[in-house]
């Protein structure tokens, strides 16, 4: 198992591959998204993250999954433009994956390990759980669906103050 996120790549919505040691040195919030969710407008907060701290080295990483409630139907393509015309977003969008399961992609695998939910639990419960990495690619804690972006900025300050 990695110490680190850098060994892993994802695909962007656009299809170009993204290498993460391309973050080394950043904060990282990544976040399993869905456009039809009650937690959707979290989309807004970590835009407003992603602007107040982006000069800072700071990114925010979303990954579009509909293992929850069928709430992402959409073609990625839809996502991207849901994304940018509903809340301005500018940060990373990457294909649609799955974050449970036998097809868990190997960057959730690390992140569920890394952190675990209450009571050592390794799956994703629902749509927008945030995982903190720092800038040297370790997972430094998980956040619930219901931890709104902006209860996070105080731990984004932290890490990009170290």
């Amino acid at each position: 198992m990695a110490n680190n996120i850098y060994q892993f790549q994802a695909i962007l919505n656009d299809g170009q591959e993204i290498q993460f040691d391309e973050y080394a040195g950043k904060v990282i919030l990544i976040v399993n998204t869905a456009s039809k969710c009650g937690f959707t407008p979290q989309y807004e907060g970590l835009q407003k993250l992603y602007a107040k701290y982006q000069a800072q080295g700071f990114v925010v990483l979303g990954f579009p999954c509909d293992q929850f409630g069928h709430q992402e139907p959409g073609t990625d393509g839809e996502i991207e433009q849901f994304c940018s015309v509903k809340f301005n977003v500018n940060f990373p969008i990457f294909k649609k994956i799955e974050v449970n399961g036998s097809n868990t992609t190997p960057l959730y695998q690390h992140l569920k390990s890394a952190a675990p939910g209450i009571l050592g639990s390794k799956g994703i419960k629902w749509n927008f759980t945030k995982f903190l990495v720092d800038k040297q690619g370790m997972v430094t804690k998980r956040y619930a669906s219901t931890t709104k972006p902006e209860d996070i900025s105080a731990d984004i300050q932290a890490l990009l103050n170290q």
